[in-house]
């Protein structure tokens, strides 16, 4: 929910909205506009006059803007009488040009060009500072009104003819747009990234500013790409005009949960902003984007591409977007990279040996270096996985508060599994469950990626499964995550489980406990085979 400092005792908080204004329109303008903001639950901070006190703007505040994500600035006719909204003005400028925050002017029944040419009540009122306080501090709000009078503002006259509640609903509409474009999740423990994200976007840099920039980032899977991007994405996003992260495209168009149009509405919809957007065919997607996108400088970030055709539909060309836009792809295929004519082609490589164990040592322990006792077979356990961060977070996660003879069974396991057998080591987690997990496990991997949960779990809890602690077991074995609601998995993860189930039984898929080629499920109904278990 929306807060003020009215309400807390500390702006330690993030803010999504900092809202600077003048007294007078406190009790009627800003506060249906902070109401507004507040039912939209965009989290608000409104200052009271308690805090307003004293010869400089206080901590509190400086704070609080600092925390923020965009700053709305209300000038009405008295805004520049106050210092205090003058010197929340200057540090307002300051954020947006050191930390990248967005400044949002309204011009409350006062004309933008009084604000930037500093005429009218606004003049008026740098002319009595200029009495009280020293030239510098008053040319610098003066530099300060007519930087932001430059910005892209709304005018409450020219846009809704004084409309104020219409006008309100555009501001907070827009304002919901901009807060929605959030941070990826990274890591938990993001060990070796720096490297990788310094190497990446020196290389990113090396680019003219105005290029269109088309970047590959390819490696084995499990190898961290994915992670990479994401960490370049929080990194850069908010320099674009517009941006969109696509995870798990591979998933996504091969098992069918959304498909290639699916795929082309949300591009176009993060990127632009929109709520929704109605693609009948891929081709009418491709002439779209072209369209809508070659005049705006977006981030697009393209996971997990493996077939062109996939690359054809969402970014075919340099030329479909603006100048200055960057386009990342992830992809275990690098031919598909050449084929694009990527500007650059990063190759992830595997961590090395300090920091495959100091990342098991973190998910085992909670800490980056082994407890002494298990040094020796820790050391073991992350030279059989080879560097892998997915092998290295899964089995550490696994021996999590483990004893120590459990470490070395587990050890002893892994000695004997080939090194570049990655889903033979992911095993080793599931090996470790009930069978009613097991079960669980094999039935998200099959069917239910990409679901929401809890209709799945509705489903699976029909088939006698003890679904709530199973998930929860799934989750603390890294063996599957949830995002927004939604059942997700590591491709690396899903086809280990997918393997299992077809070495039940390789050569008659009728004996496998579950189908998903279709080609195989007509062949076994049409010969009236029985398959031993399907749950869907």
């Amino acid at each position: 929910m929306a807060s003020s400092s009215s309400s807390s005792s500390t702006t330690a908080g993030v803010y999504d909205v900092f809202l600077s204004f003048r007294g007078e329109t406190r009790k009627s303008f800003t506060d249906h506009l902070y109401e507004d903001l507040c039912q939209a639950r965009i989290n608000t901070f409104q200052d009271d006059d308690e805090i307003r006190k004293g010869e400089n703007i206080s901590d509190e505040l400086l704070k609080a803007i600092e925390g923020s994500k965009i700053s709305i600035i209300v000038f009405s006719k008295t805004y520049a009488q106050s210092r205090w909204c003058l010197d929340e003005l200057v540090k307002i400028l300051d954020c947006k040009k050191n930390l990248q925050q967005m400044v949002l002017p309204i011009f409350y029944n006062v004309d933008p060009s009084e604000v930037r040419k500093q005429t009218g009540e606004f003049g008026k009122a740098l002319a009595q500072h200029r009495q009280q306080f020293d030239d510098q501090r008053v040319d610098g709000w003066k530099v300060a009104l007519t930087s932001v009078a430059d910005l892209s503002g709304w005018d409450l006259q020219t846009m809704t003819n004084g409309y104020e509640s219409k006008f309100i609903k555009k501001i907070t509409e827009e304002v919901l747009r901009e807060v929605n474009r959030t941070y990826m999740n990274v890591a938990k423990y993001p060990v070796g990234i720096e490297s990788h994200v310094r190497d990446i976007l020196h290389l990113l840099q090396t680019q003219r500013n105005d290029d269109i920039k088309m970047f590959g980032i390819f490696g084995m899977g499990g190898v961290g790409k994915t992670t990479l991007a994401k960490a370049i994405y929080n990194l850069s996003f908010q320099k674009f005009e517009g941006c969109c992260f696509i995870a798990n495209i591979r998933s996504q168009v091969s098992e069918g949960h959304h498909g290639l149009v699916r795929l082309q509405e949300k591009l176009l919809c993060k990127t632009l902003n929109r709520k929704k957007l109605k693609i009948d065919d891929v081709d009418e997607g491709i002439s779209l984007i072209k369209e809508r996108l070659r005049s705006k400088s977006v981030l697009i970030v393209l996971d997990d591409i493996n077939d062109t055709s996939q690359l054809e539909s969402l970014a075919g060309q340099r030329n479909w977007f603006g100048s200055g836009s960057t386009i990342i792809i992830t992809t275990r295929d690098v031919q598909l990279l050449s084929d694009l004519e990527a500007h650059e082609k990063y190759m992830v490589e595997t961590l090395s040996p300090e920091e495959s164990l100091q990342l098991l040592s973190w998910h085992a322990f909670g800490v980056p270096i082994p407890l002494e006792e298990y040094i020796e077979v820790s050391q073991r356990i992350a030279r059989y996985t080879v560097g892998l961060p997915l092998a290295l977070t899964i089995i550490g996660s696994h021996l999590r508060g483990r004893s120590m003879q459990e470490w070395s069974d587990n050890a002893e396991k892994l000695r004997r599994t080939p090194h570049d057998k990655v889903q033979s080591i992911l095993k080793i987690s599931y090996d470790a469950l009930d069978d009613d997990t097991k079960n669980i496990f094999l039935d998200i991997a099959f069917f239910f990626i990409g679901h929401d949960k809890n209709d799945t779990s509705i489903i699976l809890e029909a088939c006698g499964f003890y679904v709530k602690i199973g998930i929860k077991t799934l989750i603390e074995r890294c063996l599957l995550t949830i995002e927004f609601g939604r059942l997700q998995m590591h491709n690396l993860i899903r086809d280990m489980g997918r393997e299992i189930v077809q070495k039940e039984s390789p050569r008659e898929p009728g004996k496998q406990s579950r189908l998903l080629d279709p080609k195989d499920v007509f062949d076994v109904l049409h010969g009236n085979k029985v398959i031993h278990f399907i749950c869907i």
